[in-house]
């Protein structure tokens, strides 16, 4: 087989449309194809030139699949995913909770013959391995409406931030609202390809550099399998994904840098059945000792949660929506603490239309732990606006690293004594920061040429997708308050 990402996921892609029939999501279907893989993979490593003991118990294993045919096959199938979702490590990271979703036997057994067994995944470049798999868990977020594509970041925005951040070999890079491991990932490369590492930088990179918690079974298998296909960890190492609430509390880790796009959405919140059967949703609100603020408010927490899990001198570059940057109460007094704490130094603002969850408006936070001291670890505040009069879409005009360039420029990395201003990156000081309302941090000064001249209004689709986020933005947030407004009701009497 030729050596082609694209072509790989052409192929794995295709037999999806014969799984569609039977009502498989692609989510379903790349699930089915990471716990095959595993298995697979898990195989060939038994064999030469690896000739490692197996990490999958014996009739539990690829050969015991390959031997079967119809019902026998599909039952020997779930018995497989029940038993492997038991054990420790990166196999239970991978078969946790897990179901077969292929009730025809006959299809499953193409799967496994055809398009899975036919191919030596071992011996494949990790870079077409690894490509490959992003390339089906890109396909997955485009073509989901909900749910995955909340999980994928778009990775041109990757790639610029772990291009400013710098990670080093030998550092511990933490996500703690990881996904599908894009974050993880991209550190990973840019550290192995950056400089020549010795045999224990090497083994420290592949083993103990990364750390990762998902809330989400599927999400968290899906990112075990795309690190163990780029040739991070192996399959009998434990995982370096934690499948875990990252808020519920203080891990006690500290690392030298975090990179994270917690997922988009306000508000924590447990569904709760009464006994009359209906249902309400109650806020959770976090309580941490180490946090500054009580809040509901999920992506204050996150914020709070990540300086937490700096190390003193650790950096961190986290997505947050816009609320972060001017809500009120618990937002003020997160920033105001971030500000004097942590030396909040750049703020990318980041435009509509890129990330598939719609509606979304974001920022990316760039700042620093600091040693405790009276006086405030911030002195300026860099701005990049990259939102005023840019317009992406995610087909039509979807967002490259090419449009980021500017802003890796100005940001300095090297340097960030030597900053300088330009029409999109202003610098605020500190004593302005703190001088404006509720310490608002949604700070804007270029002039929206849309708004002042219709001339420069963007092409009609353009327009009516922008329109169509704000709208499911504007409901989006409706839709918080009337569910909590409806937790705060008092029940009617029976």
């Amino acid at each position: 087989m030729t050596e082609d990402p694209g072509a790989l996921v052409a192929k794995l892609w295709n037999y999806c449309h014969v799984l569609r029939d039977d009502g498989l999501s692609y989510g379903d279907y790349v699930e089915q194809l990471t716990y095959l893989l595993f298995l697979k993979m898990a195989d060939e490593q038994t064999r030469a030139p690896f000739n490692r003991p197996s990490v999958v118990p014996s009739g539990l294993d690829w050969p015991s699949l390959l031997r079967l045919d119809g019902d026998e096959l599909e039952v020997h199938y779930r018995h497989i995913l029940t038993e492997l979702g038991k054990h420790p490590g990166m196999l239970g990271i991978v078969f946790r909770k897990a179901q077969n979703r292929i009730q025809d036997p006959a299809k499953l057994k193409r799967l496994i013959v055809d398009l899975i067994d036919k191919e030596q995944w071992m011996t494949l470049d990790a870079d077409v391995k690894g490509d490959a798999y992003e390339g089906l868990l890109q396909k997955n977020a485009e073509d989901t409406k909900s749910g995955a594509g909340q999980y994928f970041t778009p990775r041109p925005l990757i790639r610029a931030i772990v291009d400013v951040m710098r990670p080093q070999p030998g550092m511990t890079i933490c996500d703690p609202a990881c996904g599908t491991g894009g974050f993880l990932l991209a550190a990973y490369e840019r550290i192995a390809r950056g400089a020549l590492l010795d045999p224990d930088q090497k083994r420290q990179l592949r083993y103990e550099a990364l750390h990762g918690w998902e809330i989400v079974d599927n999400t968290a298998r899906l990112c075990a399998m795309n690190l163990l296909l780029h040739g991070i960890t192996a399959a009998e190492a434990e995982s370096p994904i934690r499948v875990d609430d990252a808020l519920k509390a203080d891990p006690g880790l500290r690392f030298e840098m975090v990179l994270t796009n917690p997922p988009f959405g306000k508000k924590s919140s447990v569904t709760i059945v009464g006994e009359n059967g209906e249902s309400r949703r109650d806020d959770l609100t976090v309580v941490r000792d180490d946090f500054w603020a009580t809040t509901s408010n999920k992506q204050l927490n996150f914020v709070q949660h990540v300086k937490t899990l700096l190390k003193i001198e650790g950096c961190a570059a986290i997505v947050v929506p816009d609320n972060v940057l001017f809500e009120g109460g618990a937002g003020e007094t997160v920033r105001r603490r971030l500000l004097h704490e942590c030396d909040v130094h750049t703020l990318l603002r980041l435009p509509t239309g890129i990330f598939y969850a719609q509606g979304v408006k974001a920022n990316v936070f760039f700042f620093d732990r600091k040693p405790a001291s009276e006086t405030p670890s911030t002195r300026a505040l860099w701005v990049y606006d990259l939102r005023t009069n840019m317009h992406f879409t995610l087909k039509e005009n979807p967002l490259r690293r090419g449009h980021l360039d500017d802003f890796v420029a100005c940001y300095r990395a090297d340097n960030r004594g030597q900053r300088a201003e330009t029409e999109r990156f202003h610098r605020f000081t500190y004593d302005e920061l703190l001088a404006r309302d509720k310490v608002s941090l949604d700070i804007f000064w270029l002039r929206d040429e849309s708004l002042e001249d219709a001339a420069n209004l963007p092409e009609p689709h353009v327009l009516a997708a922008e329109i169509v986020e704000d709208l499911e933005a504007a409901l989006a947030e409706f839709t918080e308050v009337a569910a909590s407004l409806r937790a705060l009701a008092p029940e009617s009497p029976s």
